[in-house]
Parts: C-alpha cells; structure tokens; sequence
C-alpha cells in the first residue's frame, strides 16, 4: 500500500478526513471494522467505516485503501453508498475494543485496552498486531520493585486474551475520548447504532451537557431508554441541560408519574418553561417553539444586539433576528414591540437604538396556531423563524425553520433517499472481503 506506515494505532484515525484520488473530500473516519479469529491468530482488518454524509456510515474496504497519514487518509475514488451495517462476525475497533478489561495471557492479569494498532502486510493485508494496555493497579514487577498504578505498555496481540465477546468489561472513555471533538449529531449516530448496554455505559460516562446534546439528536426511543436508566437526580439535571423545547419533547413521551417527578427534581426556573410549553398541543405553534430567543429590551443598541447573535452556540436560525421587548425580557416577556433582522442590523451604526429600526409589519404567530399554519407563513414571508405572542402582547418564543422541518418530514427521509439511489449498487469486492472473514 504506497505511503501507509508500519503501524497505525486506530483511535488515532477517529475523525481524520478521508480523500479520494481528486484530493475531494468524501468524510471522515468513524471506525475500523475487524474480524476476529481464533487465538492466536491475529484479527485481521476488513475496512473502514467512514461517515460521508449526515449521519451516514459507509463501508469501505481496506484494500481500497492507498494511503494513511496523521491527518487523512487517501483511498482509489471507488465507494459503495450502501449504509453500513455491522455482522455478526464483525468487531468495530473503536466503539467494541478500546477500554475493554482482558488479561495477559501467561499471568492472568487484568488488563485495560488503551489502543489497538495494525500493520500491513506482504499481501497488502492488515492484521492486529498490537495492543496498547494499562495496569489498574500497584503491584510488584517481575525482578523486584513497585509498579507504579496506571503504567502503560504496548504487548502484542497474542500475549493476551479475553476479546471474544466484544462486549463484557467494556468502558466508554475510550469511546468518548477518540470522538471528543464530533459533532453531537454525530456522535448520536454512533451512539444510536451501539448495543443498548454500551448506549448506557456512554451516557453514563458524557458530562451532563455533552449528554444534553447527544439526547437532541437522537431518535425518541433512545432518549426515552437513556433516561430511564439515569438515576432520577441526574436526569433531571441532564433535562435542565436540554434546550427547554427539546426536554418538553422528552418529557411529553413519559408517563405522567415519571414526568412529574423529573420535573420536580429540576430548578424551579428551568421547569418553570418546561411546564407551559407541555400545555401546548404538540402540531402547534406553542408546542413547536423555544423559549429562549434572543430578547433585547428598546433602550440596547445595535453593538448589543450584534454580541447578543454573535454567541457561538445559539441556533443559527435564532440569531438571524432580535426580538425587541418591553421588560422584563424573560419570557413571557413584558410587551413584544417587533423584529429587527441581523442584516438590519449589519447596516446600521452601532449606537443606534434597536427601538428605531423594529420591523412591525408581519403579525406575530400565536401560540394555538397549527403546524401547517406556521409552515405556510414561514414559506410566504421567507422567514427562518418568528415569534410566538399571546393575546396580551407578551412574547412566549420563537419557532424556528429546523423545528417546523423536523416536524412535518419522515424522520427518517435522509436515509430513505440515500437507500433507495443505493440499494442495488452490490459491491462483489466488499461482499467478498466481508463475507470470507465472516465464515473462518
């Protein structure tokens, strides 16, 4: 294989680009995907899993591959859309092995699994060669002396045992630790696609907010299996995490009891929202919106309202406008007086009073209006988002394009699209690659 190295140690491909022979990018790794065989003979490398499009993983055979570097890897153009799927016989490196407890083969001694490495071979395959492990504890060294706890050292394959079944003794900080900077929606899919018991060992192992999320993205059968097996003050504290739409969501699947007792666990003022938007029905305006849109009261200037938008977390489609309002500037807000656009606002002095450039022409929505209703209104006026006010004028939120859109599609329709352009694209190389392995 021109330009691959002798050893490559596979959390560190987690994430890397991944090119053809053009120089274009196509994704990015996601894991290796092994077979594993009989001791002692070491797995061998099937390919890789690259995720080449929102939430899609796709295989890709590890004899397409043509180079591997620190920071891409460059494989021959040819890649088969088909979304992958793991088999029985197949062991996924990253999400499977790392942070797996085995033992040394000779002593016995409990193992933890830090990395994994492969080399190439003579016939261009790639075998397991290596494992990067970590001691738990102290102990004494042959020859004398004190381990220190949490000594690392690199053995190879078969000097130890207790892979077999990929999944006991399995943590997740390796798992967290070599996707640490994915995107949460990506690291949902990975999560999504996991068994259910590792699905809990990654959640319990993600802070509250990296959790928050991770739970956004996912489909509402995870959400609802994640948080039940959360203790009940941690989930509450993950709910509060959540954007409040999302956690009302959440909650609205849960039976009366358990909602109740989540909501009386978190902060008076982050149930507070929570509470009024589970009045609303769920195709409705209320029911769609967030309650946490950027408020700035008359009297803040464009410089403030700019800084406001500038926060690198908001929701793209929340700071494309302002809402003007009289406070208090929490909704429900004291009385709504109208919308200022960001690129009013990019052509505006920065002294200048938001107060006197609000746009008052388009009506508000109001909180009982349908899902359609919104949609058709959205659609006329090209908005990516516009304000919910209650009949008194205060302002109750904001409904944003992403949420209209993730309502009214299937939930899955990305990966229908794909599917279907793919799914009479065989790939013999790949079957062959695959299917021989699984049947050794």
């Amino acid at each position: 294989m021109s330009g691959a190295p002798t050893r490559v140690f596979i959390a560190r491909l987690a994430g890397i680009a991944v090119f053809d022979p053009a120089g274009d990018q196509v994704g990015r790794v996601r894991d290796v995907v092994v077979a594993l065989r009989l001791a002692p003979r070491p797995p061998r490398v099937l390919g890789l899993v690259v995720e080449v499009g929102p939430r899609r993983p796709v295989f890709l055979p590890i004899t397409r591959v043509q180079v591997i570097e620190a920071d891409a890897v460059i494989f021959d153009g040819r890649l088969n859309m088909r979304r992958f799927s793991k088999r029985e016989s197949e062991t996924l490196v990253i999400a499977e092995m790392l942070d797996r407890t085995i033992r040394f083969r000779e002593s016995g001694e409990p193992v933890s699994v830090v990395d994994v490495a492969m080399e190439p071979t003579r016939t261009r395959d790639w075998l397991v060669s290596k494992v990067a492990v970590r001691r738990g504890g102290r102990g004494l060294r042959r020859g004398g002396g004190l381990r220190r706890r949490g000594e690392s050292l690199v053995v190879d394959w078969d000097h130890v045992e207790g892979f077999s079944a990929v999944e006991h003794g399995q943590g997740a900080a390796g798992l967290i630790a070599a996707f640490g900077q994915m995107k949460a929606a990506d690291l949902a899919n990975i999560v999504h696609e996991l068994p259910a018991k590792r699905r809990t060992e990654v959640a319990a192992a993600l802070d509250d907010e990296r959790l928050a999320d991770v739970l956004e993205e996912l489909p509402e059968d995870d959400q609802i299996e994640i948080l039940g097996k959360l203790e009940a003050d941690r989930a509450a504290d993950v709910l509060e995490a959540m954007g409040p739409d999302d956690a009302a969501d959440l909650l609205g699947e849960l039976p009366t009891e358990q909602r109740e007792q989540l909501l009386t666990l978190m902060e008076p003022q982050e149930a507070a929202p929570v509470r009024r938007l589970l009045t609303y029905e769920d195709h409705s305006a209320g029911g769609l919106m967030t309650t946490e849109p950027v408020i700035v009261p008359p009297d803040a200037t464009v410089a403030e309202a700019l800084a406001q938008i500038r926060q690198p977390d908001l929701n793209p489609a929340l700071a494309a406008q302002v809402y003007v309002c009289r406070p208090p500037t929490a909704t429900p807000t004291g009385r709504y007086l109208g919308t200022v656009h960001f690129q009013k606002l990019l052509r505006e002095p920065p002294p200048t009073l938001v107060s006197g450039i609000v746009d008052t022409e388009l009506d508000p929505l109001r909180p009982t209006m349908t899902l359609e209703a919104v949609a058709m209104i959205l659609a006329t006026y090209n908005l990516v988002a516009a304000p919910v006010v209650d009949e008194n004028g205060h302002l109750l939120g904001a409904v944003t394009i992403d949420d209209v859109l993730d309502h009214l599609l299937p939930e899955d329709w990305r990966e229908a699209a794909m599917d279907a352009a793919a799914e009479a694209a065989a790939d013999p190389e790949e079957e062959a690659l695959r299917g021989a392995e699984g049947a050794r």
